[in-house]
């Protein structure tokens, strides 16, 4: 009984839902006529006189406040709508309609098969954004003290967030740390260094290792953030390259031993990827291209499954910079797989290269006139793919916005990502002959292709929703970040900004002009109400007088 009785209410409950959602317009009505039945014992006619009388005794100058404080209101609206909007991207009166009016009125979707199901899709979901809005390490990170902090002492920013540098440091903490360093009297100090957020605290920790052994990693932090030139950091890396091949070779040699010997041979291992990385970075820095290249392929031979430091990434780029496109192709061969993970610098290269075969030739009038050829087609469609990938790229390229330093982290699809690849593949991209201006000519093409809303992606899946927010978080406050898609203005805003303006308008005419006003607000009025007291006199005219007069008499 109390089931059914439950499901009775229920039922009602979702009829009156129902009647509420769909039948306003009747019921709206139905109380205008109730009203206007009502009219004589509720002496609504008396009242309007009354009214009418009331404000035709005000001045004008109440007008001019009205519409002045209507004006004010509004506008104060308006400001706190466009702030929220700028900093939580939607509309605050939207977000409590639907926090908490739509749930009074039924608004709440009843048809879950099941709590576990919805839980699940909940699960799902969230692991969904948490995969899409995962950082990465940038494999062309900069030098924090041969760059980041020489621009720092030039301009006065800083070019790191506090986010981005506390990321540098959990990846340290994952990279150059394992449990047996307290074992060593030097790697013991470096473990405590790692998690120094002091850089002259973790540079005198380095000192101090250094002091009592040869330690790697000790080289390598002062390598990235005491040395002030390349050069310096370059020395460094290679004193910390000796002492890491020592300890890469003994943890080699007893890495069968058991799961602590085999940590620590992870740990050492990936010291010395990590250092000949570095060495290659600083060789094509220093102009030493060729070498970089040799450095960097030698490494991938070597360590072919430490995919993790997206090492192919730093090869493209010098091999780009030595116009060694057949090599480039190479590359893209083994990683432009659709098995693998893209990223901005894998579709963007393959676009550069499909475009560096038409770009010297390239017209939009004769391709108008003459529709594209094939290459010229399978050039369009490179760049419409690396644009549905990472739509922020187009404009650093095409110097729409300006370029900043690159993060030490990044998030693929992202702003921060295409900054990162634009910063030093812009030059790339100038050198080969036209292409800038075919991109310029098809990027926004890839637009029409895309869905919208983007429920749904072309080549890829949807464009993420949480890139602003991870990219607010990694890149400086100075610079303004792109947001993909462009959020269009909620309408509350449109509304408060048009009634602010109609309102002040109101305000300055009746200030200027009062008895133009005044007339025009009369005919206003009645022509406004003329089509209800037509309706009216239909009415009457319609039902029977005893009728009409048994229900006044109500």
């Amino acid at each position: 009984m109390a089931e059914a009785g439950t499901g009775f209410l229920e039922q009602l409950k979702s009829c009156i839902v129902w009647s509420w959602t769909y039948l306003w317009t009747l019921w709206f009505f139905i109380m205008l006529f109730l009203v206007y039945i009502l009219r004589v014992p509720l002496k609504i006619n008396d009242n309007l006189t009354t009214v009418s009388m009331f404000l035709n005794t005000l001045t004008p100058k109440f007008y001019v406040a009205l519409t002045g404080t209507s004006s004010l209101i509004s506008g104060l609206i308006l400001i706190f709508e466009w702030w929220y909007f700028r900093k939580y991207g939607t509309s605050f009166i939207e977000q409590v309609s639907v926090s908490h009016l739509r749930p009074l009125l039924g608004g709440v979707d009843n048809s879950a098969p099941s709590t576990a199901s919805t839980a699940n899709g909940d699960a799902d979901s969230s692991r969904q954004s948490v995969s899409e809005c995962k950082v990465w390490r940038n494999p062309l990170n900069l030098f924090r003290g041969a760059e980041y902090n020489r621009y720092t002492w030039v301009t006065g920013r800083e070019p790191l967030t506090y986010y981005d540098m506390n990321l540098s440091a959990q990846d340290h903490q994952t990279f150059f740390t394992c449990d047996t360093d307290h074992l060593r009297p030097a790697d013991a100090i470096m473990q405590k260094a790692w998690r120094e957020r002091n850089p002259q605290a973790r540079i005198s920790a380095a000192h101090e290792a250094l002091e009592l052994n040869e330690c790697a990693t000790a080289y390598i932090l002062l390598a990235e953030e005491e040395a002030t030139t390349i050069v310096e950091a370059e020395k460094l890396f290679k004193q910390a390259l000796k002492a890491g091949e020592g300890c890469y070779r003994r943890s080699q040699q007893l890495q069968h031993h058991g799961a602590q010997y085999e940590a620590q041979h992870r740990r050492d291992t990936n010291v010395l990827v990590y250092i000949k990385r570095r060495l290659a970075m600083c060789a094509r820095k220093l102009g030493r291209t060729r070498e970089a290249v040799k450095m960097m392929r030698d490494l991938m031979k070597e360590f072919p499954l430490l995919s993790m430091f997206n090492i192919h990434e730093n090869l493209l780029e010098a091999l780009l910079e030595l116009q060694a496109y057949a090599d480039v192709q190479a590359v893209l061969a083994k990683y432009d797989d659709i098995s693998l993970p893209k990223s901005a610098t894998i579709c963007y290269t393959a676009a550069l290269l499909k475009a560096r075969a038409v770009s010297d030739k390239f017209s939009p009038e004769a391709a108008s006139r003459r529709g594209l050829s094939t290459a010229e087609m399978n050039a369009v469609e490179a760049i419409h793919r690396a644009v549905e990938f990472n739509p922020h790229v187009p404009k650093y390229l095409l110097e729409m916005k300006s370029l900043i330093l690159p993060p030490e982290h990044i998030l693929k699809r992202g702003d921060s990502e295409a900054i990162a690849y634009a910063f030093f593949h812009l030059q790339h991209w100038k050198r080969v002959e036209g292409a800038l201006n075919l991109l310029h000519c098809t990027w926004e093409g890839t637009f029409r292709m895309i869905p919208y809303p983007l429920e749904k992606g072309h080549l890829f899946y949807p464009y993420p929703i949480c890139t602003e927010t991870a990219d607010r978080e990694l890149l400086p406050s100075f610079h303004e970040v792109s947001v993909y898609p462009k959020k269009e203005l909620p309408f509350f805003i449109l509304f408060t900004a048009g009634l602010c303006s109609f309102t002040a308008m109101l305000a300055l005419l009746t200030h200027q002009f009062p008895e133009l006003m005044g007339v025009f607000a009369k005919a206003f009025l009645s022509t406004l109400f003329a089509p209800l007291n037509f309706v009216m006199e239909k009415v009457e005219s319609i039902l029977p007088s005893s009728l009409w007069h048994q229900l006044t008499r109500i």
